[in-house]
């Protein structure tokens, strides 16, 4: 049987979630360092953390032995794991359907709706914070969804599949980038951030809402990130972006520079398109509509509302444009990978069909 890392990593959390320190585990942990073996050693053997190990050796040094623990310990520890995993499992199977299939008339699931759903079905009373501590031993956490467009392209397999077969095939003088715009308003985005326990931290908001807009092209070789800076987001902004580009890909160095856009107006405006007929060293690539997961350049969009326009403090624009500059400048360069969308069957075969129609012409 073969696993991969990311698998076996997965399960030993699981399970580290579920054991915890068990009785039996303490245990073997002390016979293990009584015969003098390593920490690391011993966490690698029993797949527990090492600070399990130091859990128990310090135990010890302050004089627990396993004669003194209480025998219910070792009974209820026993008779509780087959209802713990029953547990873990009926959770899981309550969160895979809406709480509607259960006959509540919610759309989400609470921690009390689901005792009581366990209650009901199961005849199980466990409190909600019992189910709570459940749902963080699972791996669940409570945060806000995102809303994602609906991705229905007809042509979208094979637009991935252009764009992956330029990935996998680029030479040294030809690039690829990722374009897109970025808005930089100077009423702040709201988010999560530490504060103390019974107070809220406060963000002004500025009275009247002002915006500035970026232009980016991510370069998938080198991570760098190519911005240009506007006060309207128009087609005037991209040919910007673009002549900044032809100055920084020269053609003594490179012989064609792909460029990866979404749909947007202003990227297929009749200037953009005398623009490009006027250097044909620059091609256009289009990616599917409504697929922003398929640019990577969202990622470095997504970073930087997250280190810079979230809960900021500044009163002027231009000093938060100043900041979004110092944090592209600064804070790069990303490295990131094509999207799991590119590795797709469907992306698979458009591109295996791709490289045979080149062949054939």
């Amino acid at each position: 049987m073969k696993l991969s890392a990311s698998e076996q990593a997965k399960i030993r959390e699981q399970m580290r979630r579920m054991r915890l320190l068990c009785p039996l585990l303490r245990l073997h942990i002390l016979l293990l360092l009584a015969q003098q073996h390593s920490p690391t050693d011993i966490a690698e053997w029993l797949l527990c953390s090492r600070s399990s190990v130091y859990e128990v050796a310090h135990g010890w040094q302050q004089g627990w032995r396993p004669e003194t623990a209480d025998s219910t310990e070792f009974r209820e520890s026993w008779l509780s794991m087959g209802r713990n995993a029953s547990l873990g499992q009926s959770l899981l199977a309550l969160l895979g359907k809406p709480p509607a299939a259960y006959g509540w008339c919610r759309t989400r699931w609470s921690c009390a709706t689901l005792a009581l759903t366990l209650e009901a079905r199961r005849g199980w009373h466990v409190s909600t914070e019992t189910v709570r501590r459940w749902l963080h031993r699972l791996g669940w956490c409570w945060k806000r969804t995102k809303l994602v467009a609906k991705d229905q392209d007809p042509d979208r397999a094979g637009k991935l599949a252009s764009i992956r077969l330029i990935w996998e095939t680029l030479q040294p003088r030809q690039a690829l980038l990722f374009a897109d715009e970025l808005d930089i308003h100077l009423l702040p985005k709201s988010g999560y951030q530490w504060m103390p326990k019974g107070t809220q931290v406060e963000v002004l908001t500025p009275g009247k809402n002002e915006k500035h807009y970026l232009a980016g092209a991510w370069d998938s070789r080198t991570g760098v990130v190519h911005a240009r800076f506007g006060t309207r987001k128009t087609n005037e902004l991209f040919r910007d972006l673009l002549d900044a580009l032809e100055r920084h890909y020269p053609a003594r160095r490179y012989d064609r520079i792909y460029v990866v856009a979404d749909n947007y107006s202003i990227h297929k405006a009749k200037a953009v398109q005398h623009w490009m007929r006027a250097h044909p060293r620059f091609q256009l690539l289009w990616l599917p509509t409504h697929c922003p997961r398929a640019n990577p350049i969202e990622r470095i969009f997504g970073d930087t509302h997250d280190k810079v326009t979230r809960n900021h403090k500044r009163k002027r624009l231009r000093d938060l444009v100043a900041d979004v500059a110092r944090h592209l400048n600064r804070n790069g360069p990303w490295h990131y990978q094509l999207s799991r969308l590119y590795q797709e069957p469907e992306v698979t075969t458009a591109l295996k069909e791709l490289i045979q129609n080149e062949c054939v012409a």
